[in-house]
């Protein structure tokens, strides 16, 4: 079967189990926690093209991008924060692609983003180019034409590992460009990225087995200081919805868990309705 699954088995809150929608995990009540089965990329929705296999303009209009509709979030392995995207916690300014050049060392985690779409990661390696996981294959671009009119800003200290050598960074990325299809160990742009940086195998497909309890948290930060936490068995899965969050926005996001909650409400008073 090589590296082939099926598709994401969960479209919406309603169908996902959760801990304490208020964030509150109790360890003396029951922690439901979710794994799921996802699609071997979800790069092909992740520049919005409609058909696979043919590249778009790289000089084509800047996309939108609104700060404001960002999905803040943190995630834990136990009781340790290993990621956590926040304004408080992070610079997430970003910028074009020609000023973010300026910026960048080799080594660099580079990510691009636009309102509804999947953030696309890649690793800089220097001379204006990056190497990154693209439509089911490792490219190495020039950063400008990676960018495919989307934003950017280096986002090294989102995951709180401790990162290789620069220079193991870059011989990481460029060791595995023109892989593609089965041959590939990551489901996506950021996995791959991350894994370069970092050299850890959970960011690899089957890095982490899927038993006993979950030991990953996503805590979705909301309004008025309130949180959100799913649980997950392994570091890819909880990636996979991360990003899934990343592409429906925050308002799309807040309203998902509005309805699931009401729908619970709904559960829970039909029993007293019936008495």
């Amino acid at each position: 079967m090589g590296n082939q699954v099926d598709k994401l088995s969960h479209l919406s809150y309603a169908e996902v189990p959760t801990v304490d929608p208020n964030g509150v995990d109790t360890e003396d009540g029951p922690r439901i926690g979710v794994s799921y089965i996802f699609s071997n990329d979800d790069d092909e929705l992740e520049d919005g093209c409609a058909v696979v296999g043919k590249d778009k303009d790289p000089n084509q209009e800047e996309k939108h991008y609104d700060r404001r509709d960002e999905v803040e979030c943190a995630v834990y392995n136990r009781d340790e924060c290993i990621y956590e995207k926040s304004a408080k916690s992070a610079d997430l300014e970003v910028f074009s692609p020609e000023n973010l050049l300026n910026k960048c060392k080799a080594g660099d985690l580079v990510e691009f983003v636009a309102t509804g779409q999947y953030p696309h990661w890649a690793v800089y390696v220097g001379d204006f180019q990056v190497v990154h996981l693209h439509r089911s294959e490792v490219k190495n671009s020039f950063l400008t034409d990676a960018s495919q009119g989307r934003r950017c800003r280096i986002v090294n200290d989102l995951y709180k590992f401790k990162a290789l050598g620069p220079d193991m960074v870059v011989q990481n990325a460029m060791e595995q460009v023109g892989l593609k299809d089965r041959e590939l160990s990551w489901r996506n742009s950021e996995s791959f990225a991350a894994w370069c940086r970092f050299g850890k195998r959970e960011f690899k497909m089957g890095g982490e087995i899927r038993i006993g309890k979950q030991p990953y948290r996503l805590k979705i930060f909301m309004l008025d200081k309130h949180s959100h936490v799913l649980e997950f068995q392994s570091l890819e899965d909880m990636i996979m919805e991360k990003r899934r969050n990343d592409h429906l926005g925050r308002t799309a996001v807040l309203q998902e868990l509005a309805t699931h909650f009401n729908s619970v409400e709904e559960v829970k008073s039909e029993p007293e309705a019936q008495e």
